[in-house]
């Protein structure tokens, strides 16, 4: 298989861009492992997160490049392009796969820290229980079943309210997220242009200056023939003029002619 940098520079050094970060991220992956600590973890994971998306957008960047070269490469060609874009993005994905699994798994280690089991009864409720009557028994039972449906019913309404800021906060990051995924995509769209812009500026700046370099030496051409036309005129006897290519010698004034009637 061809060698990116026999077709492009530009695509061989995005495809060394995104090997660079494949390999990043799998020494991240590894030291993720090793890390105990839920903060750390959650840092390290955001950091491989942003690393995960400068991939994704160098990959973009890629199958813009390519696209853009289809009509001048052959269906081989653009066939190698295409099978190496489609194994970045195969690896890219599987880096996102492992990363949702370690963002489940730190969740669930964060939501057993607010979990306090106490099932038990204790010592002061049996020894309180053991001094009262039947009745008393009765009506603290019901009391504490008031204050049970109270604290369910509290428990309901806070439920109800959190379920409902949650779909609102889901459909707000949602819009959002669409939002920022259309303004990358317009990012990546005016960076690309730019570098395209650039390079065709190079390109007018050298053939300008060449150009240039030609109408000068063109001029400077000219005004040597006007000089030398000048001189002759102005000296026609002048010896230095006497012999430059493509003037002619002055006719001589005094020649006879070879045939002077009477």
């Amino acid at each position: 298989m061809s060698s990116l940098s026999s077709i492009s520079e530009e695509l061989d050094e995005l495809q060394g861009q995104v090997s660079d970060i494949f390999r990043a991220l799998t020494n991240g992956f590894q030291k993720l492992d090793k890390i105990k600590d839920t903060s750390r973890q959650s840092r390290q994971l955001d950091d491989l997160t942003d690393k995960m998306r400068e991939c994704k957008r160098l990959i973009k960047e890629f199958d813009i490049e390519v696209k853009e070269m289809e009509d001048k490469n052959d269906a081989g060609t653009n066939k190698m392009l295409n099978e190496r874009k489609q194994s970045m993005v195969k690896e890219l994905n599987k880096f996102v796969a492992q990363k949702k699994q370690y963002a489940s798994s730190l969740e669930n280690k964060r939501a057993d820290l607010f979990e306090r089991p106490d099932n038990s009864p204790t010592e002061n409720n049996g020894l309180l229980a053991s001094a009262m009557s039947n009745q008393e028994l009765v009506d603290h039972g019901h009391k504490m079943m008031d204050e049970t449906d109270q604290s369910i019913e509290r428990s309901k309404q806070v439920i109800a309210e959190t379920v409902e800021v949650g779909t609102e906060t889901a459909a707000t990051l949602k819009a959002q997220t669409e939002q920022m995924s259309r303004i990358v995509n317009e990012l990546d769209s005016i960076n690309f242009s730019i570098k395209k812009a650039s390079k065709l500026v190079k390109e007018i700046g050298r053939q300008f200056a060449t150009d240039r370099c030609i109408v000068f030496m063109l001029f400077l051409i000219v005004l040597g023939v006007i000089a030398i036309l000048i001189v002759k005129l102005v000296k026609p006897d002048n010896q230095d003029t006497q012999e430059v290519p493509g003037l002619a010698p002055p006719v001589p004034t005094n020649r006879r002619l070879l045939w002077n009637p009477k």
